[in-house]
């Protein structure tokens, strides 16, 4: 997901009135000394998570609401870290707080950085038993064992079902895994922006961001000080990727071919010369300053690894051990994970008898659609979690009645 555009002109300050935001918000960290086994059949003797809340957890612990970021995000998806007003807030600010689209008046809502990431938890970044960075000794992590990490957070805050997991990109990957790997803890997925495994066009967009961050010559086979990270790899990396997030019609509406800083073409290769050459390096420059060379490497090789069905005969049955309802959005300009790919889920639910809605979104944005459209957003999946959480409060009503 994108970070802002710095050519867009003047913005408004985010709303930090009570009313709007989350307001101030503290990230947590979560320690587990109990070894966990990884797919791989690699044992990571210990782990941290970091984490934030928002919201309250009510008496029967029923209305948690797991959202799982994408590649470059973190635990901080909304609110703010400080009272300073200049401060960005959290990822998906405008999803997540009082009357928005995960609504904090109704739901606990939780959000994790994932196992091997760099925002806290443990991953390559981190120091090993021994006291030295894990660096490429880190053992390769998949979304499974991402999921498998937050499922004993869970069991950290006493939450023992999830009313929904949700996420878009890679968060919709991990919400997926929730339902095949857990059935009984989880009662509704969000599948927003995503694929039900990773196709030939991922795994292709992704080696290419390897690719630059190896050859950097500072990356020195993962072991490099912080100081002297393979920044210009990683930005490279970030910049491939960033473009896959948007579409033909946002890069031509947004930039065309309109220069940066000339008021004619200088001919020159040392510099950008368009608009759309400075954004792509502004986000490269940005991206690095928060995110580490070896988790890029580690959380892509994970997306690559992601095949719903990996294990089954099938996706249909994969997803025929499951158990919750399905919401599953895509949007039509976006050509990374595209309307054929979240289909090819929805259908396979149907075969199978999963209560699935589906909803095709006309977007011009691409994949960041799902942040970019709010309102739209709001609607769909904010009207789906109204439904199914009234929806379950009547049949345990009946329920009562019937006993």
């Amino acid at each position: 997901m994108h970070d802002g555009d710095p050519t867009g002109g003047s913005q408004e300050l985010p709303d930090r009135s009570p009313s709007h935001s989350v307001g101030v918000v503290a990230t947590r960290y979560a320690h587990f000394a109990e070894p966990l086994t990884l797919r791989s059949g690699a044992v990571l003797p210990s782990f941290t998570l970091a984490y934030e809340t928002y919201g309250r957890l009510n008496a029967a612990r029923s209305n948690a609401i797991l959202i799982c970021h994408a590649l470059s995000g973190d635990a901080h998806v909304a609110g703010f870290h400080t009272s300073d007003p200049d401060e960005r807030p959290g990822w998906w600010d405008e999803a997540v707080g009082p009357g928005k689209m995960f609504d904090t008046d109704r739901f606990f809502v939780i959000c994790s950085n994932v196992l091997g990431g760099c925002r806290g938890s443990t991953g390559p970044a981190s120091s090993a038993p021994d006291g030295k960075l894990w660096g490429l000794r880190f053992p390769v992590v998949t979304v499974t064992d991402m999921v498998k990490a937050q499922a004993r957070l869970l069991d950290h805050l006493g939450i023992s079902r999830l009313f929904a997991a949700a996420g878009g990109s890679m968060g919709g990957m991990q919400a997926l895994e929730w339902a095949v790997q857990f059935p009984q803890r989880v009662a509704n997925v969000l599948f927003i922006a995503s694929t039900p495994r990773s196709s030939a066009q991922n795994i292709a967009f992704n080696a290419i961001g390897r690719a630059a961050i190896v050859n950097d010559a500072r990356w020195n086979h993962g072991d490099y000080a912080s100081d002297a990270a393979p920044d210009g790899g990683l930005a490279v990396a970030r910049m491939v990727g960033h473009i896959t997030y948007m579409s033909d019609h946002s890069l031509e509406t947004k930039f065309g071919r309109r220069l940066q800083g000339y008021e004619a073409i200088p001919y020159t290769l040392g510099e950008p010369e368009f608009a759309v050459e400075s954004y792509l390096g502004y986000q490269g420059e940005k991206f690095v300053s928060r995110f580490d060379a070896n988790s890029y490497l580690y959380i892509t090789k994970a997306l690559d690894y992601f095949d719903i069905a990996d294990g089954y005969e099938s996706l249909e049955a994969a997803l025929a051990t499951t158990e919750a309802g399905y919401l599953v959005v895509s949007f039509s300009s976006d050509w990374l994970y595209t309307e054929v790919q979240a289909r090819e889920l929805s259908e396979a639910l149907r075969a199978v008898g999963r209560p699935v809605e589906e909803h095709r979104v006309q977007a011009l944005y691409g994949h960041d659609s799902f942040l970019v459209e709010v309102e739209t957003m709001t609607t769909i999946v904010g009207g789906y979690l109204v439904r199914q959480w009234e929806g379950e409060a009547n049949a345990l009503a009946l329920k009562a009645l019937a006993s």
